[in-house]
This record gives structure tokens, sequence and C-alpha cells, in this order.
């Protein structure tokens, strides 16, 4: 009896490391617009953070999902968030809007209200909440590089970002101001006060170093 006890005891021994060697990964899901959708590209951001995990030899902790759509806006991603988010079941995801919400108001006239941005923000976060989920969600970089703030948009962009730093602090999630970290960036390297090139092609969308910055902003949030 002794002898079959011991055996069992070694049996619990060798599942319990089992199970240690076969943790689940941590699946982040990134959730947002064309920049996400472009951030799986080899020199997206997303591609480089699975590059940065690999080389720190921790991708095999992590799952990095993404969930971009180009031209989406904050009420495009409260709609699809079952299908593209909560079907996947994350332990992360990372909010990545507001861009189009603010560019389509002048381009198409399809942008959104800051009002109903923002309680569409609030619902998307209490719905993912409720499912247990970590978010952590970030302020629009930029439309325009001009680092003078004259580009148009800026003042709805810094606008649209006062209200995402609010809306992070009534929820309790952890906020990744792009916003500020563009701009303090432009500041600093657009000694010229371009429109784009710097961290952007277009003015919007992101070049290698912009990727390169977003992914270096958003693994120091998530503690990558």
């Amino acid at each position: 009896m002794k002898k079959i006890l011991t055996q069992f005891a070694l049996l619990l021994v060798v599942i319990a490391s089992m199970s240690m060697t076969l943790r689940k990964k941590q699946r982040i899901v990134f959730f947002g617009d064309s920049i996400t959708q472009a951030g799986v590209s080899p020199a997206g951001y997303i591609s480089l953070i699975q590059k940065s995990l690999t080389e720190k030899k921790t991708a095999d902790n992590y799952e990095l999902v993404g969930a971009g759509i180009g031209g989406n806006k904050v009420y495009d991603l409260y709609l699809r968030m079952e299908d593209d988010v909560l079907a996947k079941k994350p332990d992360v995801v990372v909010v990545y809007v507001g861009i189009n919400d603010v560019w389509h108001k002048s381009s198409s006239g399809t942008g959104t209200d800051l009002d109903k941005f923002e309680k569409f923000y609030n619902a998307l976060i209490k719905k993912l909440q409720a499912q247990n989920i970590k978010v952590y969600i970030c302020t629009p970089s930029v439309i325009g590089e001009m680092n003078d703030f004259s580009n148009p948009q800026d003042g709805d962009l810094n606008q649209y970002s006062k209200t995402i730093r609010k809306i992070a602090g009534n929820n309790g999630v952890q906020l990744i101001d792009l916003r500020k970290a563009f701009v303090d960036y432009e500041v600093k390297n657009n000694t010229n006060n371009e429109a784009k090139g710097i961290l952007t092609t277009d003015r919007v969308h992101l070049n290698e170093k912009g990727n390169q910055l977003v992914a270096d902003e958003m693994m120091k949030a998530l503690g990558l």
C-alpha cells in the first residue's frame, strides 16, 4: 500500500510538472482600424512586438492576434467585438481607435461626434470587462505631423485624446498615450516641420519608425 501511495505521489508531481509546461499562452488581441490591420505585416507594430518577444525568448508565453479593419471607428469596433474579439477568448485586449472618428468628419462627413464616441467607447470597455478581459486603451496618434499644432485635425485629436484619458480613469483601464508619444517625438525630431515622412507615410499610416514607436509604447505598457 505504501508503495502504491508513493507511486501515486510521484504521478501527481509529474502531472503538475506537465501542467506547468503546457500552460496556456496569454492571448493578446490588438483591436483597431487600418493601422492595426497593417500591424501584422512584416514591418507592422504587432510583428515588431512578436520579433522582440522572440529575441527575448519569451514568445512561447504569448499569442498576439491582430483584429484591425481599415476605416473602422469606435462604433464599428463595438459592433464586431463579439465575432472578432470575444470569440477568440483573449486575456488582454489593446484598443487603438479614434483616427477615423476624427479624420472622417472632414474627409467624408462620417466621423463620430465626441459625445457618441465616449458612449460607444465606454460600452465597448464594459463589455470586455464583463468577460474578465484586461483592457488597455490608446489615444490616437497623428493626422499630419507638423509639430507646431497647425495640422487641421490637431484640435480634435487633442480633445478626443483628452476624452480617452478620462475614459481610462473612469473605467480603471490602463492608458497607452500614443498621442503624447507621437507629439513629443515630432517636437524633437521633425526639425523642418514636415507634414509627413517622420513617423508616417501619408500623415496617418505608420512608416517603420512609427510602427517601432507604437510597438515600444505598447510593450512598455504591457510589460513585455
